[in-house]
């Protein structure tokens, strides 16, 4: 129960972010909510594809759809306000990257996958979402770039796949592996920790 009341934080919150970003692409009201609503979905919706796990979580439970819409139409009315909000939009997001990892890990792990595409799976549902709105808005995804992303829905996931392996209570599990993504994730936004970037510009011809 806990689980869905907080997925649902999570979609509303990457909804909302993604509206900031199509409001800064001056995008009409359809574009404005399809976008919403593809960010806070999109990563489940990738996963459950590769994996072949179906019905998309959006086709069983449409509600969702109103949901991201409705939090997507919601920003455009607060919009005035909302740069007062971003410390803890930045918080909501974080935690929305760790929730997704886990249920994405649960997901696999519920289909008797390998542990390794166990973690993958955590990490194309919290990330996958923030790549195509990033896309959609033509700029290059975070997922990309060397800021820690990616690395930290990969340590979060690991973390709690460990855990279940070591045999260790669920919830007790859950939770340290969310907040060690978590504070991962705002120690990186705090302190400008970065992944290691690859630079070539040495002309092949």
């Amino acid at each position: 129960m806990l689980l869905q009341a907080l997925y649902l934080v999570a979609i509303v919150v990457e909804a909302m972010s993604a509206a900031l970003a199509a409001g800064r692409r001056s995008m009409d009201w359809v574009g404005v909510c399809m976008l919403g609503s593809v960010t806070a979905l999109g990563g489940g919706s990738m996963r459950d594809i590769l994996l072949g796990h179906y019905p998309l979580s959006w086709v069983a439970h449409p509600a969702y759809l109103l949901i991201t819409a409705g939090a997507a139409l919601f920003t455009i009315a607060i919009a005035r306000v909302m740069h007062g909000l971003r410390n803890v939009f930045l918080v909501l997001d974080a935690i929305g990257l760790a929730l997704f990892t886990v249920i994405g890990c649960n997901v696999a792990l519920d289909m008797q996958l390998p542990f390794v595409i166990v973690i993958v799976s955590g990490m194309i549902t919290g990330c996958v979402g923030g790549v195509l709105r990033d896309v959609l808005c033509n700029d290059i995804p975070l997922l990309f770039r060397s800021e820690l992303y990616a690395s930290v829905s990969v340590v979060a996931g690991a973390l709690y796949v460990g855990g279940l392996a070591a045999r260790l209570p669920h919830d007790g599990v859950m939770i340290a592996a969310m907040s060690a993504g978590l504070a991962l994730r705002l120690l990186a936004i705090r302190y400008g920790w970065n992944m290691p970037k690859f630079v070539y510009t040495r002309d092949l011809h």
